[in-house]
């Protein structure tokens, strides 16, 4: 068993529970994406032992964070929104030069590549312009709403590992968020096993799309999936840091450095994850 692939997959956990970033993203910030998407798609082959070992652990570690950090990640997000989201911007930032290092984009990207680029940027970055309401959670449940319920999984889970675009804010835009993150804290057993459907469903197909490109277009793919990934910053862009007319210097330099700080923790994080990861 990849047993540090527990850890790998509480961060792509914790992820997956803040609408905005991506769990993909997160893996590619990892640097396993390549492996990820390999062993989602031979799960059902005859090497499906040599992919359990890689995906156990993992699954175990994305569990263990949605389940624990469900509540702590949505605290966050309520008191530390700016904070919060600057944590993950320098995250992604941060990776984005062992991404280009690894894909060796200066070797390889031709202009139809950088095209593909700006591509994948635009289709992420336009999700920054979708304006979510998202209603209180349900509490009655049909079998309409079973239903819905797991198309919401399906439809979540397929941009899960799409770097860049959130499966959360996919559950935002449908307007189940409220009501799966309520199933997880209450521990509604038969939505988190509807959703869990979906969400299993979704996962094998979509990898399976995923894989024929990276086997069939390994460069164009790369250069999409950096797209996105650069695409993510806009997404989760929190906005410019202002500062209050009239406040002293002190409560100038604490606004700064309350902002700043955080930002700075993501890029150092993701310099560390890189030199271990992308060795």
């Amino acid at each position: 068993m990849e047993w540090r692939n527990i850890y790998r997959g509480m961060l792509m956990g914790a992820s997956d529970v803040v609408p905005g970033v991506s769990g993909g993203t997160i893996a590619v910030v990892l640097g396993i994406y390549d492996r990820l998407i390999e062993a989602i798609n031979g799960f059902f082959s005859k090497d499906y032992k040599k992919h359990l070992m890689f995906l156990v652990p993992l699954g175990i570690g994305v569990l263990t964070a949605i389940f624990l950090l469900a509540g702590l990640i949505e605290w966050l997000f309520e008191h530390y929104p700016k904070q919060t989201q600057l944590v993950f911007l320098g995250l992604i930032i941060g990776v984005l030069p062992f991404l280009f290092k690894k894909s060796e984009a200066k070797r390889t990207f031709k202009t139809n590549h950088f095209l593909l680029v700006v591509i994948g940027m635009v289709v992420v970055g336009s999700m920054a312009f979708f304006q979510t309401g998202e209603p209180a959670p349900v509490t009655a449940f049909s079998p309409t709403t079973y239903l819905w319920l797991f198309g919401s999984g399906f439809i979540a889970s397929s941009a899960m590992i799409l770097p860049g675009i959130s499966g959360s804010f996919l559950l935002y835009v449908i307007g189940s968020y409220t009501t799966i993150i309520s199933a997880i804290k209450n521990l509604d057993i038969i939505v988190i096993a509807t959703v869990g459907a979906g969400i299993l469903l979704g996962i094998l197909l979509m990898s399976k799309i995923i894989h024929y490109f990276l086997e069939a277009f390994p460069i164009a793919t790369y250069a999409v999936v950096i797209g996105m990934v650069i695409g993510s910053v806009f997404v989760i862009f929190p906005g410019l840091i202002t500062i209050e007319s009239g406040s002293t210097m002190i409560s100038m330099i604490m606004t700064l450095a309350v902002n700043i700080i955080p930002f700075i923790a993501g890029l150092l994080f993701a310099y560390l994850l890189g030199k271990i990861e992308y060795r």
